[in-house]
């Protein structure tokens, strides 16, 4: 039995007497808060989704099934150390008995049964789940989608076109509209306390409920806040254990190989052709069981290399898939062994050596304790490749999976550091192949060194500003009789010309975006339907939108639709208007369903690119539907002096008034002090109660 507590937000602090203790009500506390939520996670991972929602979980399940993402998180729990596995379990113990006693009466389950005419009971969680929760949410935050882009870039377009989209990011080149993640950190020579400061914000999809749990976690070896992936014990990205702490942001690293392979049908499966010649893949047959409708029939293939995740085809005269190597399925690890030595650490070094088990994606972390260290890591794994090597899939038939490159060594930080997802500087870190433009980071350090914060609730600026790249990238392509010259490029909601700016925006990316030359790249890629998000081609060319104005192919035409996307935009409302909160439930995605959506339909200021990131689709929609799933400060000196914020709340309930209550401080970009005296928290039910 542990104790509960419940602070003004309805934020869970939990209190045991042991580690296990702990785990096990961090379970039942996570699935009596977020029941629906882990549950469809879980299912994600096993591919089993469409039993709970219909043909909307297809084309995930699918995919799920041929990267076996379920298998991998069973591997990774057979070779965890005891004590990791035992810490697991009892999550998994909790969960179940939370699971019984509420989250299993989550009414979403209950519209699902209305609108399918049927019930579907739910199953035990078994041990291997979590970290099959860990892995999904991770499955698809590596480079490779973009890739396969890059891929049909070079088939459609030609290879020259390729470094065209793909150039975003590099050394001098323009800001372009694209989202990412924001950390930093003030070394406490800057600070009133004399102690460092963290801060930062990572940027997500909007789902509901949300991304991460606000949590405190106590037992008699530590006591921290963060923030946890529920249906995952700990708190691996961000966490405060009092003397340290810790957040990181995504290194943009090309941590998965993907090869083109080339298969022959045998009597019973595929042969892959590879360095070595043709050698039999592994296939797995299955049915995805589909509520509502009827069974599909799954070939999930892996060959020496990876597994294949695409949809197969003929291909100059052969039979083409590609396929991935993802380290957590080569390795048998998705990471978990740093979860508890994260929740130990007492200074910034157990933070980093704690991270030493981490695996993907590739982060990077920054780390301080109340000694004053400040350090920056690069951890993960990733394969020991060159540049010109991540650029497009490898050949399956002559090229070999890489060895893992060797750890890289933290540095000291003497002053500020900040990361925004930008190309780093150091050689040795940079381990991608494109990148987010450097405007957020550029401007963040602008704005610690202008403001020169002393304490987190100076880092509110930070968070609220919303100055555009995008913007003065695109200045010269704005028509002389546009009125925005004097427009300050800030993408605030009460601006009209920001709305003006960005309805402009949207009308050059679908003007280009149906440019002849661009045609080939409508064409059907082939790949499957879960990597479209990264192959709409709007979206893509949103992303590299000054370079194909210029281009010669395009650029005598690119006066002309700039003037008539002027002539459409120049009566467009404030930004706000149109720009509001898009959150992302399931249930939106079945036909029949009702999503608790309507009420969070807010403005918000931000754009895609802005240091407050609320990123939409130009050309598409300027509903927000990405951007930061959570804001977080941690004040080494003083805990309560610390800071956080989700979009939404606490509860995964939409009766709970904790459902939604943190939303509009968030969309001020105006989080909330954190509280850890026990004295001040209401109490809850205990778990392990009758």
């Amino acid at each position: 039995m542990a104790e509960v507590s419940r602070d003004d937000l309805g934020i869970p602090h939990i209190r045991a007497a042991d580690v296990g203790d702990l785990a096990e009500a961090q379970g039942e506390v996570t699935a009596r808060d977020r029941g629906w939520q882990i549950e469809v996670d879980r299912l994600r991972t096993s591919g089993r989704l469409s039993e709970l929602i219909g043909g909307a979980g297809v084309a995930w399940d699918v995919f799920a099934r041929r990267a076996r993402l379920d298998d991998t998180a069973r591997r990774a729990f057979e070779a965890l150390d005891p004590e990791t596995s035992g810490f697991v379990r009892r999550y998994v113990a909790g969960v179940r008995r939370g699971m019984t006693a509420v989250g299993c009466r989550a009414w979403e389950f209950d519209e699902l049964d209305r609108v399918f005419g049927d019930r579907r009971p739910l199953e035990s969680w078994e041990d291997h789940d979590p970290l099959g929760v860990l892995h999904v949410a991770h499955a698809l935050f590596s480079p490779f989608p973009v890739v396969l882009w890059r891929a049909h870039v070079a088939d459609t377009l030609g290879d020259e076109w390729v470094d065209l989209f793909a150039g975003y990011g590099d050394p001098g080149d323009e800001t372009l509209p694209s989202s990412g993640s924001n950390a930093w950190a003030v070394h406490g020579t800057r600070t009133a306390s004399g102690m460092p400061l963290l801060g930062g914000d990572p940027h997500r999809i909007f789902e509901l409920p949300g991304v991460y749990q606000q949590i405190r976690l106590a037992c008699g070896e530590f006591d921290v806040v963060g923030l946890a992936f529920p249906g995952v014990p700990g708190v691996p990205h961000f966490g405060h254990t009092g003397p340290a702490a810790w957040g990181v942001t995504n290194a943009m690293a090309h941590s998965v190989e993907i090869f083109r392979e080339r298969l022959r049908p045998t009597a019973d499966g595929y042969d892959a052709l590879g360095p070595d010649g043709w050698r039999a893949a592994d296939v797995q047959r299955s049915e995805v069981f589909v509520r509502g409708g009827a069974a599909v029939n799954v070939e999930a293939i892996e060959t020496e290399r990876g597994t294949v995740v695409t949809d197969l085809r003929e291909q100059d005269g052969a039979l083409v898939g590609w396929s991935i190597r993802l380290p957590a399925r080569t390795n048998r690890d998705v990471g978990a062994s740093a979860l508890l030595p994260l929740l130990r650490a007492r200074t910034a070094e157990d933070v980093v050596e704690a991270f030493g088990s981490w695996v993907d994606p590739v982060n990077r972390v920054i780390a301080a304790d109340s000694a004053g260290t400040v350090l920056a890591a690069t951890v993960g794994v990733a394969p020991d490749l060159p540049r010109e090597a991540r650029r497009l899939p490898l050949d399956g038939t002559t090229s070999r999976p890489a060895a893992d490159r060797p750890p890289i060594p933290a540095t000291a930080v003497g002053d500020i550091a900040v990361d925004a997802n930008e190309r780093p500087e150091r050689v040795e870190i940079d381990l991608g192949f494109a990148y987010p433009p450097a405007h957020r980071a550029a401007r963040i350090r602008s704005l610690l060194e202008e403001l020169r914060p002393r304490t987190a609730d100076a880092f509110a600026e930070i968070w609220g500003d919303t100055a555009s790249g995008s913007a003065a990238a695109l200045r010269a392509w704005i028509p002389a009789e546009a009125d925005l010259h004097e427009w300050d490029e800030r993408m605030d909601a009460a601006s009209r010309a920001a709305g003006r700016f960005a309805a402009w925006r949207s009308g050059v990316v679908r003007r280009v975006a149906a440019h002849p030359a661009l045609a080939p790249l409508h064409a059907p890629h082939g790949f499957s339907p879960v990597f479209q998000p990264w192959l709409t081609v709007g979206a893509q060319v949103a992303a590299a939108l000054p370079r194909l104005l210029s281009h010669p192919a395009i650029a005598p035409d690119a006066p002309r639709m700039c003037a008539e996307a002027w002539d459409e935009a120049s009566a467009a409302p404030e930004w706000g208007s149109t720009h509001r909160m898009l959150p992302l439930h399931v249930l939106a995605e079945v036909p029949g369903a009702a999503a608790p959506v309507t009420e969070l339909d807010v403005a918000v200021s931000g754009d895609g690119d802005t240091v407050r990131c609320t990123g939409s689709t130009p050309g598409t929609t300027d509903r927000s539907w990405r951007g930061s799933v959570a804001r977080w400060a941690w004040d080494v000196a003083d805990r309560e002096r610390s800071l956080w914020s989700v979009p939404f709340g606490a509860s995964g309930d939409p009766a709970s008034p904790h459902f939604a209550d943190q939303l509009a401080a968030w969309a001020e970009a105006r989080p909330t002090r954190v509280t850890t005296e026990w004295a001040r928290l209401r109490p809850d039910r205990p778990t392990g109660a009758a």
